[in-house]
């Protein structure tokens, strides 16, 4: 009999340790690896930024993280897979100002960009630039905007497709400056490198990364550049707003988003890491060579970016009549 309640007792201290370790395991984070769904093709700003961070987040967090690319019109396909994702941690949204501008633009979307996520942290900051031939008349930027007020409709902006970030930065342009000038859709940043370079357009809002070889090699001139404080890659080049346009700031940033509802610890936790990531020496130099300025944020900030650029946008779609897709 006391053999027997001896097994009965061995057998209930075990089940209650693998118990236990079954329930610790559970509120461990990360067990597996992580998905980081982008909502660009390879290769571009975005995609760029989401692997340099990642490759170092894995190693903070002893997990693999894998980048996987869901381009579609909007970044639709993305959001609405990571919206739709278990909360757990697992699957995450390189979230950017292009999500902002979706919820603007679009009728109705599959997710609502507000509600349906948890904001993690932002990982960085590049801006866009005004470009002019390297032969164009205009020297800086009050001239050029001296020359839009003296003679109305007849400066042309190359931008590429309607409703991306570099159309309805120039959008915003105008409006700000109250400036009439004409607005020239090309279907990519070679087109308008072509069109800038060949004079057919007299100015161009593109972002910065992609242009700089243009500049370097003299083939193109930075005027100014479109956050709200000068970039670090070009402490000379004046901010717009400092240019004349009062309250002009049109930056694009790359950030990092989970489903709603994923746990406070793991998005506390997340926020940790990808802050000291994006601080780390190795990871700030691989970003300067694309141009990304590397900046964390807690998730407040982060939400409160995305609701202001959301009013933002929808404010300049609506003043020029863009229709809604």
């Amino acid at each position: 009999m006391k053999n027997l309640f001896k097994l009965v007792l061995l057998s209930y201290l075990f089940a209650s340790h693998m118990m236990a370790g079954a329930q610790s395991n559970n509120n461990a984070y990360p067990i597996k690896p992580i998905k980081i769904i982008v909502p660009f093709g390879p290769g571009g700003i975005a995609d760029l930024t989401a692997r340099v961070v990642g490759q170092k987040l894995s190693l903070k967090l002893g997990q693999s993280v894998v980048i996987e690319n869901r381009p579609s019109a909007g970044g639709i396909v993305a959001g609405e897979t990571v919206a739709k994702a278990d909360p757990d941690g697992y699957t995450l949204l390189l979230m950017s100002n292009g999500t902002a501008v979706s919820s603007a633009l679009f009728q109705k979307l599959p997710f609502d960009p507000l509600k349906d996520f948890e904001p993690v942290s932002t990982l960085g900051y590049f801006d866009i630039g005004l470009f002019v031939n390297q032969n164009s008349p205009y020297k800086n930027l009050p001239e050029l905007i001296a020359f839009a007020r003296a003679n109305p409709g007849k400066l042309n902006f190359a931008s590429i497709n309607i409703g991306s970030t570099q159309h309805l930065s120039t959008e915003l342009f105008k409006n700000l400056g109250n400036l009439d000038i004409q607005v020239v859709p090309f279907n990519g940043t070679p087109a308008v490198i072509t069109a800038l370079r060949g004079g057919q357009v007299d100015a161009a809002l593109e972002i910065l990364g992609p242009m700089v070889p243009q500049v370097k090699s003299n083939a193109v001139k930075l005027l100014a550049v479109s956050g709200k404080k000068r970039s670090a890659f070009f402490p000379d080049i004046s901010t717009i707003e400092q240019s004349g346009i009062k309250d002009y700031s049109a930056s694009s940033w790359n950030a990092i988003a989970a489903p709603a509802k994923t746990p406070e610890k793991v998005i506390a936790l997340l926020n940790q890491a990808i802050n000291e990531v994006v601080k780390d020496p190795e990871v700030k130099n691989k970003l300067d060579e694309i141009y990304v300025e590397s900046q964390g944020s807690t998730p407040k900030e982060l939400k409160n970016l995305l609701e202001s650029d959301i009013k933002r946008w929808s404010m300049v779609i609506e003043k020029a009549h863009i229709p809604k897709q």
